[in-house]
């Protein structure tokens, strides 16, 4: 006699449900293996060189102001433009720097004068950097670069 047995498969008596759920670990496997791979690569890539704008219209300077220039050979020299009193002085290091601008700034407290900075080409961008720096950290709060505009 045979006997018919309901909701059951030939495997065993037991019928097979559809799985709801999604394996994510062959996912994270991959995701592992991509990570290892870029922090591996990541110190080997070098960055490509900066190609800096060129100013096309620079803004004119106002009349009075305090002109840092920095040369090759890492000579300092403050002009300050002013039309009533102008003054050059040659200094050697940041630290000279800051007493003179601060005294010029502390003489117009309602609108001091701004202090530009003008480096040649070949100076070492530390350089200008150590210079604001010592401007910025001692309260100027207006400095800014000097440019040359552009050939057209």
């Amino acid at each position: 006699m045979a006997s018919i047995q309901r909701g059951s498969s030939m495997r065993g008596g037991r019928s097979r449900r559809s799985m709801s759920e999604i394996n994510v670990v062959p996912y994270i496997d991959v995701m592992l293996v991509l990570l290892v791979i870029f922090m591996v690569t990541a110190p080997l890539v070098t960055p490509g060189a900066v190609d800096l704008p060129t100013m096309t219209k620079a803004s004119n300077a106002p009349p009075t102001l305090i002109e840092v220039v920095i040369k090759a050979d890492k000579t300092m020299t403050v002009r300050i433009r002013d039309p009533k009193s102008p003054l050059e002085q040659s200094i050697s290091s940041a630290s000279e720097l800051v007493p003179i601008i601060l005294a010029r700034q502390s003489a117009n407290p309602a609108s001091p004068p701004p202090v530009i900075i003008a480096a040649d080409k070949t100076v070492q961008y530390d350089a200008v950097l150590k210079v604001m720096d010592a401007l910025q950290s001692n309260g100027v709060k207006r400095v800014g670069l000097s440019v040359k505009a552009a050939q057209s």
